[in-house]
């Protein structure tokens, strides 16, 4: 396996002693992001929390209890401001008086005695005042009433609640079918939810009573403030230069361990302070998720990129400012008095370059091309037709072009030599001729522009050249996708890897 890229990186070697401290703060933060996530599903959650029960299939009575977890609402609800709710505790306690009731011996024939009578009525009447005022309204679990409700006439198999409820709760129903079946239907699968109400109050600004911040601010924030303010003298004796304020803005992702609000985003700098800390590695995960952003934006980037870099040539190309951009070249119009003249400055350097020393390297194919030039334009004039069938009169003429060819180009590439030494010597003189010849090159190119159809036949061709371009360029992309582009990278990656460690053959284990 070739070694990933993340583990060439390097940490700051920093004492034993701030290594445990950087440890312990990322520990702590881990905890607080923990706390922040139980404060933030507490209330959606308080039911779990309360009765410790799983309900694997919503709708159905399975469920799985779950004793070993410890009860935290007695500590939680006074932080959150959450209060038994009057009513429904009301109806908590009845049915309790109602169980010890029942739990009595009862008249002659199995009979229910007065009291137990008056009891099962009165608990028929709270019962219709918990549909009727719908309590749970006031904790955003109208559905747990709905929930009372279906299930009381699936027990009493009606259509209406409160006839249920009074169907359920007549002495005739407790004497035909008993009253342990009943209590464990109350007790199992309607007194748990009329438990799960509560009364939350309300702050001087309107809002939900939340005492979290408290917590947070004392055990958690100030840990955090601490750290960050070491960091910051840290920096600042690492970079003596830096201001307190370029600081303080350099551990911007630190900012929101001390937010009071989207305390959830607080997940990014506890993965920073884990994966500094060396407790974790979330490097492969980044790069996994980078290569999946890379894989959704990278051809669509791309592709537009493209797009408006050709229809920039191609308005660049259409236009007509091209004969005065090439008068714009000119020296006395392009730089100034001041400046270095760039294209004199560039024929100096290259024209001693390739007259002095290309050029000469190219004298026996500048030699065969003239010869064979100088035979077939001789060809006929030094040797009459008549006569070319003589073989001597034929070997006059092809040495007669092979001298010509070698003292030509032997001339040639002297006169080249020397006019290479000659500009690549200072000389005020020949610097203004070259000048002069440049501008007047530019000058006359420019005026063949305007006054022949090059220039538009030019434009047209390129134009069409771009836009062939977009079409067969751009669709060869969308065929070809980022996957193959990325499957190239990591095997130049680790190609890269492998010749790093030069004992080792590619794709072989660590």
């Amino acid at each position: 396996m070739v070694r990933p890229r993340w583990q060439a990186l390097r940490r700051l070697d920093r004492s034993r002693a701030g290594r445990r401290w950087d440890r312990f703060v990322a520990i702590w933060a881990s905890l607080n992001l923990l706390w922040v996530a139980f404060d933030l599903t507490y209330v959606p959650l308080r039911s779990f929390w309360l009765q410790r029960n799983l309900y694997p299939l919503p709708g159905t009575p399975l469920v799985l209890p779950l004793g070993f977890i410890p009860d935290l609402t007695p500590w939680i609800d006074p932080i959150k401001g959450i209060e038994p709710h009057r009513e429904t505790q009301t109806y908590l306690r009845q049915f309790d008086q109602l169980e010890q009731a029942m739990a009595a011996s009862r008249g002659p024939g199995g009979a229910l005695t007065p009291p137990q009578q008056r009891l099962l009525e009165q608990q028929l009447r709270l019962t219709v005042e918990l549909i009727d005022s719908n309590p749970f309204l006031a904790s955003g679990h109208s559905g747990t009433l709905e929930k009372i409700k279906n299930r009381l006439r699936q027990r009493a198999d009606l259509d209406s609640a409160k006839a249920s409820a009074r169907a359920l709760l007549s002495p005739a129903w407790i004497e035909r079918r008993g009253w342990p079946g009943e209590q464990r239907f109350w007790q199992q699968q309607i007194m748990p939810l009329v438990a799960t109400n509560y009364w939350r109050s309300i702050d001087e600004n309107g809002r939900p009573t939340d005492h979290v911040w408290r917590i947070d601010l004392l055990l958690f924030q100030s840990v955090f403030a601490l750290d960050i303010l070491l960091k910051v003298i840290r920096l600042r004796r690492r970079l003596p230069g830096l201001s307190w304020r370029d600081a303080i803005l350099r551990r911007w992702i630190d900012l929101p361990l001390l937010l009071p609000f989207w305390r959830w985003l607080r997940l990014v700098p506890v993965l920073e302070r884990l994966q500094t800390s060396g407790l974790i590695n979330i490097e492969p995960l980044r790069a996994v998720i980078s290569r999946a952003v890379v894989a959704l934006l990278a051809l669509e980037l791309f592709e537009v990129l493209t797009l408006q870099l050709l229809d920039g040539g191609q308005s660049l190309i259409r236009s007509r400012q091209w004969p005065q951009r090439i008068r714009a070249l000119r020296s006395h119009q392009s730089v100034s008095q001041s400046q270095e003249q760039e294209v004199v400055a560039l024929v100096r350097i290259w024209a001693p370059l390739l007259l002095s020393q290309v050029a000469p390297r190219l004298a026996p194919e500048l030699q065969g091309l003239l010869r064979y030039s100088l035979r077939q334009s001789l060809e006929g004039t030094v040797v009459p037709p008549p006569l070319r069938q003589l073989a001597p009169l034929l070997q006059i003429e092809s040495g007669l072009t092979q001298q010509l060819a070698a003292g030509m180009t032997r001339n040639l590439l002297e006169l080249s030599r020397s006019t290479g030494n000659q500009l690549a010597r200072t000389d005020a003189a020949q610097l203004e001729l070259l000048q002069r010849t440049i501008d007047r090159f530019w000058e006359e190119l420019a005026a063949a522009l305007e006054n022949g159809p090059v220039l538009s036949q030019t434009q047209e061709l390129l134009s069409a050249l771009l836009e062939s371009f977009k079409g067969s360029y751009l669709n060869q992309i969308s065929r070809l996708g980022v996957d193959s582009l990325i499957e190239e990278l990591d095997l130049l990656m680790a190609r890269n890897a492998s010749q790093e460690r030069p004992g080792e053959a590619p794709g072989s284990a660590q």
